[in-house]
This record gives C-alpha cells, sequence and structure tokens, in this order.
C-alpha cells in the first residue's frame, strides 16, 4: 500500500503506549487497521525517565500493531504532553514591502517564522505556533486574511512551549524503536481533532482528556485554539490514593478503581463491601465501596478544581469568550462512574464524554471507539492531514519544475547561441505547517 494512504499514530502515555494504523475509505471516514498497546514502561506524568524501557515499550505496541494489521510500520506521528508544556500569547507583525500586491501564504508564513524567533527560557523551544486572528492594517478581527490587501499584517497567536530535552528524549526513543518520526503533535490538539465537532469548536468548548499521568485542556472558540493546559494528575494519582488510603498493592488498587469505582459517593450504601485477597495467605481485606468513591471523589474535585482555574485564567465568564458547549471529557480517566455529573458540579457547565466516533468508519470496533484512544485516534488524522499536505507540496514541485523545463527549452529554441538556461527555477512554496514539522524534525535528527 502507499505510504501516503496511511498513517500511523503512536501515543506514549503514562500508563500505556498505542500504536495505530489508519487510512481514509472512499466515504472520506478514519478506517482503522490496526492498533497495538503495551503497559508504559519509562515514562512519568508523560515525560520519558527511562529510555530503554520506553523503547521496549514502543517496540511491543508497534509490533502488535503490524501483527493485526499485516503491515510493516516505518513512520509514526507522536504525540507530546507532559508537565513541562506551557502556553503563551503572543502578537506580531510584518511589514509587507509591496502593499500593492494580495496577501499570500507567504507572508503568513514569514509571520509565523517570525514568532519562532521569540526568546524562550534556558532549555525551552517551541512546538507550535498557533495565529489566532489577524489584523491588517488596523482592521481587527480578521480570520483569513490571504487573497486581501494591505501593508501590515499583525496576528495574535497562540504559542505552545516544551522542554527541549524532553522533546528529543522522545525522539530519540522513536528512533531508537528503527522507526521515522514525521511528524510531532500536542496530544491535546490531537485528541481535539477526534472528539470535537466544528460546530463545538465554533460554539466554544474546553476538551479535558484525563490520561494516566497528566490531564490536558484544550480550549476552543469560533474554531479557533484559544488555551492549552496541560494539568500534572490523572487517574494514576486516583489509583495511588486508593493504594494508600486502603493500604492494599497498586494491581488491587486499578482493578477497584475500573471495576468499582464511582466519582460520586452519594450512590453508594454503606453496606456495599469488597473483598480482597490478602498477600501470600494473609486475611481478606474488606472495603467498603462508599468508602472508595469518597477517594476517588476527593482526588477528581482536585484534578477538575485545577482544569477550572485554567478555564477561567482563559476568560470564560466574559460574554465574548463564552463557552456554549461546554466541556468534553476524554481520556481512560472519563470512563470513571459519574464523572460527567461531577464535571458539571464543579464547572457549572453542560459536558458529555467525548468518544472518538466522529471520523471513525461506522465499522469500527467498540476498542478503537474507546475515549482510551481519543488520542492515538487524533494523531492518526494528523498524520493522514500531513501526508496529504506532502502529497500537493510534492505536485507542485512536479508542476513548477515541468514548467521550468518548458521555459528551458523554450529558451534554448529562441536563443540558441547561449550556453545554457537563463531562467531560475522558482522555489518550492512550503506550507506553514510543513515549516514547523521540518523544524521540529531537523531539531530531533540533531537530537542524538
Amino acid at each position: 500500500m502507499d505510504t501516503q494512504e496511511y498513517a500511523v499514530g503512536l501515543d506514549i502515555g503514562t500508563t500505556k503506549i498505542v500504536a495505530m494504523i489508519g487510512r481514509k475509505n472512499e466515504y472520506g471516514k478514519l478506517e482503522i487497521l490496526g492498533v497495538g498497546r503495551s503497559k508504559s514502561q519509562g515514562v512519568h506524568r508523560g515525560v520519558v525517565n527511562n529510555i530503554t524501557q520506553t523503547i521496549t515499550s514502543i517496540q511491543q505496541a508497534v509490533t502488535q500493531a503490524e501483527a493485526v494489521s499485516g503491515m510493516k510500520i516505518e513512520r509514526v506521528t507522536v504525540g507530546i504532553a507532559g508537565q513541562h508544556i506551557r502556553s503563551l500569547q503572543h502578537s506580531d507583525y510584518v511589514t509587507r514591502a509591496d502593499s500593492e500586491q494580495v496577501i499570500a501564504q507567504e507572508d503568513i508564513d514569514k509571520l509565523c517564522q517570525q514568532v519562532y524567533k521569540l526568546v524562550m527560557l534556558p532549555g525551552e523551544a517551541i512546538i507550535h505556533v498557533l495565529p489566532q486572528e489577524y489584523k491588517i492594517d488596523g482592521q481587527s478581527e480578521i480570520k483569513e486574511p490571504i487573497g486581501m490587501y494591505g501593508g501590515r499584517l499583525e496576528a495574535n497567536f497562540h504559542v505552545v512551549v516544551g522542554q527541549i530535552a524532553s522533546i528529543k528524549n522522545i525522539g530519540r526513543c522513536v528512533k531508537s524503536a528503527g522507526l521515522d518520526l514525521t511528524d510531532v503533535t500536542l496530544e491535546p490538539l490531537a485528541s481535539a481533532e477526534a472528539v470535537l465537532s466544528q460546530e463545538e469548536k465554533e460554539a466554544g468548548v474546553a476538551l479535558i482528556d484525563i490520561g494516566g499521568g497528566t490531564t490536558d485542556l484544550a480550549i476552543f472558540k469560533d474554531g479557533i485554539i484559544r488555551h492549552t493546559a496541560v494539568i500534572p494528575q490523572g487517574g494514576g494519582i486516583i489509583t495511588q490514593d486508593i493504594k494508600e488510603g486502603c493500604s492494599i498493592i497498586e494491581k488491587q488498587a486499578e482493578l477497584l478503581k475500573t471495576k468499582f469505582g464511582s466519582a460520586w459517593p452519594g450512590e453508594n450504601k454503606e453496606n456495599e463491601i469488597v473483598s480482597i485477597p490478602g498477600l501470600r495467605g494473609r486475611e481478606p481485606k474488606e472495603i467498603t465501596l462508599k468508602n472508595l468513591s469518597k477517594i476517588i471523589h476527593a482526588r477528581v474535585i482536585e484534578i477538575l478544581e485545577t482544569v477550572f482555574v485554567e478555564i477561567k485564567n482563559y476568560g470564560h465568564e466574559e460574554p465574548k469568550k463564552q463557552l456554549i458547549a461546554g466541556v468534553v471529557l476524554t481520556g481512560g480517566g472519563s470512563q470513571l462512574k459519574h464523572i460527567k455529573q461531577l464535571a458539571e458540579y464543579v464547572t457549572g457547565m453542560p459536558s458529555r464524554i467525548g468518544y472518538p466516533n466522529e471520523h471513525l468508519a461506522g465499522d469500527s470496533d467498540t476498542e478503537s471507539t474507546s475515549p482510551l484512544f481519543a488520542t492515538a485516534v487524533g494523531l492518526v488524522l494528523k498524520g493522514l492531514e500531513a501526508n496529504s499536505l506532502q502529497a500537493q507540496a510534492n505536485k507542485e514541485e512536479e508542476i513548477i519544475e515541468t514548467e521550468s523545463v518548458n521555459l528551458e527549452e523554450e529558451q534554448q529554441q529562441e536563443e540558441p547561441e547561449t550556453n545554457g538556461p537563463s531562467v531560475t527555477q522558482p522555489s518550492q512554496k512550503k506550507g506553514f505547517l510543513e515549516g514547523w514539522a521540518g523544524k521540529i524534525k531537523d531539531f530531533l535528527d540533531n537530537a542524538e
């Protein structure tokens, strides 16, 4: 199969690593060809802390996905999250040399490239530069400036920043696992791609992706990303609380959470008890479900309140910034019973659980439509998008080359006495997305 036809998403999480292969079917929907998952060893709160274990876990997930799909995985789109991610707002402008010419993609690229030159804190690098609204000669709230006239082009940007070392470590693990890195994407953006509809992004929505080690937040309004944050708390910390609160081992705590856990203690009666086998012939432990849900409730409230502080920082209380579509919960943590009601209680906004079936083909199995795989589905979609951009760029390059050859031939026919063509080959137009993906890729290639 042609590599342009399919893409592979690699979600390197704290609790699991997922490799997912997908392609677009004839209806433009995403068809999942294979999923591989392995227990994530060597990643803590989204940050690699053991290279060797992470490489092994990546290889296990990839091998599994290859076995299911019968395909060889060579290139992957990787998600980046972790507690080192931060975001900031920035405004910048360029003065155009010729205001008689309409604004083209090159002008926007130039403006974006300028933002990449921002001076960051030592050890930090810019991962994404996401344009919000544009201004042309002082006229504000322009969404699409291409094709318009103007001398001064301004824009507000949402800039996502991460630790250079953490990004390099992920790149190193992927390469050492024998894979090529096509693209690097912020995980909340990938999850948003998978579970949010365009209407929700327009109306205003906060996506909360509760993973094992981190909780990712992405806020959209008027179809544009407005705010992102990574909170260093997730489902793993709830398991830890159960382990300590009930004096049991981690494996049992995780099982208790997923099988009997609830984020709302009110529904459990005092006499509902679960018995846990003791270690090596010790007496079994009896735990009331009410106590269990009290432990879970306290921690989930804390996570949701931290997220709500970020939503307030964005300014959702201002009428213009109101999030009409409310909250969408996704990720493994969103499968906790009654978490939807708790999110509504904490934020006072309507909420729903986000399943990544918005873009999936109708015959997808229940596993790939689980919120657990939202990020992986989003990464496959991002990979396919990058493929089509690459294909388009290649096509443009071919056209340019053909035109250039034709011009050369014409010239040679007109001026037989010259020693060669005097036409310079037009440079290939590089899309903005390609530009930053190339930047990150070069940056990771030099990481070894």
